[in-house]
């Protein structure tokens, strides 16, 4: 099977992809195209996954972070070796690098400035979308030339508001942070709530002032063919879960 990637017209011209869990050589709960070095597939396995994406992409190296959910951005001019910094986004304006983000329900995202070729991408869980990773995302794009208005951000794959079923606690911190919070979340069952995590990114992107902020509308809970979930997985019992990659390349 072929790998299946999904794109944007909002990106383009600039080279990018949301790669599912098609086209790979994993198998079992992995079973796909799960990138996950941190995963408990097999290595040699993972590493030919990640060298079909690079082929798909053109390049020899996936640039990537050690993901922790904060809102910390790494600014890249030289690929990365060895370990891999602790962050949750990157930005660079060198031509020939891809920019790599894991995730499995969480928001992967994509930023593109064509006109000033600045190009990044983020890993947005609750956690680093509350934190700031998304406007730190675009500032470090614009100290390298880009500008706000001319930034379009996409949000790849991530858990829908229908699946995404949470706490009061959550819903607390939320609000606590700001009342107008109160529009991400929808009554559940009992005492829990449905959380809009797409459209709470699509929302702080849109607040930072970049020129295009939008949603590629797919849930990754309610799609096992097309891609791995977390939560899903946990619900299963399942030991482990598949992550999927996104990437963007100057």
């Amino acid at each position: 099977m072929s790998l299946e990637i999904l794109r944007s017209e909002r990106l383009a011209p600039i080279e990018h992809g949301f790669f599912t869990r098609r086209g790979g050589a994993s198998s079992g709960i992995f079973q796909g195209l799960n990138c996950g070095t941190g995963s408990s597939d097999l290595a040699d396995v993972v590493r030919i996954n990640r060298d079909r994406v690079a082929q798909a992409m053109g390049v020899e190296t996936l640039n990537g972070v050690h993901q922790i959910h904060s809102a910390d951005v790494v600014t890249l001019k030289d690929p990365i070796t060895g370990d891999k910094p602790k962050a949750d986004a990157l930005v660079t304006n060198v031509p020939g690098q891809a920019l790599s983000i894991l995730t499995a329900d969480c928001q992967p995202v994509l930023f593109a400035d064509p006109d000033a070729q600045v190009i990044g991408a983020a890993h947005a869980g609750w956690r680093g979308a509350v934190s700031g990773v998304l406007e730190s995302t675009v500032e470090a794009m614009e100290a390298l030339g880009a500008k706000r208005s001319a930034i379009r951000a996409v949000i790849g794959p991530s858990i829908s508001q229908d699946a995404y079923e949470v706490g009061p606690e959550l819903r607390d911190e939320f609000l606590a942070l700001d009342s107008a919070n109160d529009q991400f979340f929808a009554k559940g069952q009992g005492d829990r709530f449905m959380f809009d995590l797409p459209g709470y990114g699509v929302a702080r992107l849109r607040a930072s002032g970049v020129g295009v902020a939008e949603w590629s509308g797919h849930c990754t809970y309610s799609d096992p063919e097309r891609f791995f979930s977390y939560r899903r997985s946990t619900h299963a019992k399942e030991a482990d879960y598949g992550r999927l990659i996104a990437v963007i390349k100057l």
